[in-house]
């Protein structure tokens, strides 16, 4: 299983805290934050400027439920004044052995330096059993995929934006004033995004993990099926049996998979239904989707859109005619 792999290369490195040196003083006068994936990291540049220093754990692109864990995620942990995670058990498979080993007790949770980034989120898919006999990788919280939300970084972001001014009061007034302006550019991107989801509005997806639902609630985008019968386990001939009819049915144009997905299955798919597969990521810094959560954003709508036979950048609306004799104004 890709957890017991993850926890097994967790371990491997903990006899390294034998050789960790006491945390040290910030020879840079920075705040150090650590963030689980570049979302978050980006999140906490854009509000904490020049007062912090930021590293990201995970690689735009990588599968959050199974980051392969390394010595220095150890080291940069038990030096953080800032310790940011997506919550909702994303990261359940690496980052607890981590918190709890680093010695560095303030970015543990209930300390001033930990930021549950999910604090405030409405989760989707919380499950109604926790029975054993659920297979998969069960979230008892609801899927952690919140991300993909414009709705749901902007409470990302006065999350982080309460941790910062936590660890630095000094700084309360720039980390506000700099969230004032993200969310002034939340409401600009957020109308060029709409604008390209207007005809994607009702298509029809099939996905191979449960990672677009808050994304399709957004923009009206239906998620008829995935890939995956439960999250973290691979398709029976049964259940892509059943997922090719529900396909024809539906009319689905589009698969998504994400990078760390075989393209073997939804490249079956396609070619028995007609749809087409896009390779989408779910975390920003992946190849070419750009570095920021932004360009991550721009990256799956053009990249959807063309996946539904559309130009990638809809074509300017037309000037609604004015009223006869009225004038300009």
């Amino acid at each position: 299983m890709r957890n017991e792999a993850t926890l097994s290369s967790v371990l491997s490195f903990l006899l390294l805290l034998l050789f960790l040196p006491g945390r040290p003083a910030r020879a840079s006068g920075k705040i150090r934050v650590v963030a689980t994936v570049p979302d978050l990291a980006w999140v906490a540049e854009q509000i904490g400027g020049d007062r912090v220093r930021v590293r990201a754990l995970a690689r735009g692109g990588q599968d959050l439920h199974a980051v392969p864990a390394r010595p220095t995620f150890l080291l940069h942990i038990s030096r953080a004044d800032l310790f940011l995670e997506l919550g909702l058990d994303a990261e359940h498979a690496w980052v607890p052995p981590l918190i709890y080993a680093c010695r560095n007790p303030r970015v543990r949770p209930g300390g001033k330096g930990f930021v549950n980034c999910s604090a405030g989120i409405r989760p989707l898919e919380v499950p109604k059993s926790l029975s054993r006999e659920q297979a998969g990788d069960l979230h008892p919280m609801g899927n952690p995929h919140y991300n993909l939300d414009p709705e749901n970084m902007r409470i990302v972001a006065r999350n982080v934006c309460e941790g910062l001014c936590r660890v630095d009061p000094a700084g309360k007034d720039f980390y506000r004033k700099n969230l004032a302006a993200l969310m002034k550019r939340f409401d600009e991107k957020e109308k060029e995004w709409f604008r390209m989801a207007r005809d994607l509005k009702g298509t029809a997806v099939v996905t191979y993990h449960l990672s677009w639902s808050y994304f399709a609630r957004r923009f009206g985008i239906r998620v008829v099926g995935t890939i995956e019968p439960k999250p973290g386990i691979e398709p029976t001939p049964s259940h892509l049996a059943e997922l090719l009819e529900t396909m024809k049915r539906e009319k689905v144009k589009v698969i998504i998979r994400e990078p760390y997905y075989s393209e073997k299955t939804p490249c079956w798919l396609a070619e028995r239904t007609g749809a087409r597969v896009v390779t989408l990521p779910n975390t920003a810094g992946w190849n070419g989707a750009g570095k920021t959560w932004f360009d991550l954003m721009d990256y799956i709508l053009k990249n959807l859109r063309k996946a539904a036979g559309l130009p990638a950048v809809p074509p300017p609306e037309k000037e609604k005619a004015s009223p006869a004799g009225e004038g300009a104004r």
